[in-house]
């Protein structure tokens, strides 16, 4: 199936690796123009230099995605210098340190947790509808988790906290700009097998895996396709959803 991607250009955030990169590479290889943004620029020159050498169109977007002065010139100087936007991926995030109950969580804590999953994702839909709007065409994905969807889990409340805000802004922005050609949704994926959890012990990889249906954890390819399908001309008629990708699981149990 053509996804009639070529010729896009596509921003990712949080791009350097795991999901984010699996994102660039799919959107790359269908013919997009991939804008990678991370704030580890070292592992962001190594990603996109792996991409040029497929011969992916890359450009890099160094910075911190929560910061509003830097996504405002990223934004714009994108713009100015490709002449539109017309896909956002919001990916970046930080994993779930420290677990803690509300009763013992910092404002400090909470604060971080929502500034790099919730701001972030507001900050770049914020400044991208402009340029989607003047060329008619947008679709914007934001990255919820299933600890959401599911009901979250004890210890993770700043972390769901944010993840549920992101469904709220989607499903609102969905219906402020549905009319300019522009789509938002969401995806809600359980546990995908990246970098992020390999510290973990095989134990716990183990238990992951089998709280599902399906009995293994997902993999980054299938998150990135869901995506990649959202951001194609095939999918104008899907706006302000939140697709879960959990494996069937539903609930969240700790066993």
């Amino acid at each position: 199936m053509d996804l009639g991607l070529t010729g896009r250009i596509a921003i990712i955030t949080g791009a350097a690796r795991g999901i984010g990169r699996a994102h660039a590479h799919m959107l790359g290889t269908e013919g997009a123009t991939v804008v990678l943004n991370d704030l580890d620029a070292t592992a962001l020159a190594a990603t996109a230099q792996s991409l040029a050498d497929e011969g992916i169109a890359v450009t890099m977007l160094a910075g911190d995605a929560a910061d509003e002065t830097f996504v405002r010139s990223a934004v714009a100087g994108l713009h100015e210098r490709l002449g539109r936007i017309d896909i956002l991926v919001n990916n970046a995030g930080i994993g779930v340190k420290p677990a803690a109950a509300v009763a013992d969580l910092s404002l400090a804590d909470w604060q971080r947790m929502l500034r790099a999953h919730l701001d972030s994702t507001f900050l770049w839909s914020r400044e991208v509808v402009g340029p989607m709007r003047a060329g008619g065409f947008g679709r914007i994905v934001n990255t919820s988790s299933m600890n959401f969807t599911g009901g979250g889990r004890p210890g993770v409340a700043h972390y769901s906290a944010a993840k549920a805000g992101i469904v709220g802004l989607t499903q609102t922005m969905a219906k402020e700009v549905g009319a300019y050609g522009i789509t938002v949704n969401a995806i809600a994926p359980g546990y995908v097998a990246t970098e992020l959890i390999s510290t973990f012990s095989a134990d716990m990889m183990e238990r992951l895996a089998i709280q599902n249906p399906i009995g293994r954890l997902c993999q980054p390819t299938e998150v990135a396709a869901l995506v990649a399908w959202l951001c194609s001309s095939h999918a104008g008629f899907v706006n302000g959803e939140c697709i879960c990708m959990d494996g069937g699981r539903r609930d969240f149990f700790w066993g």
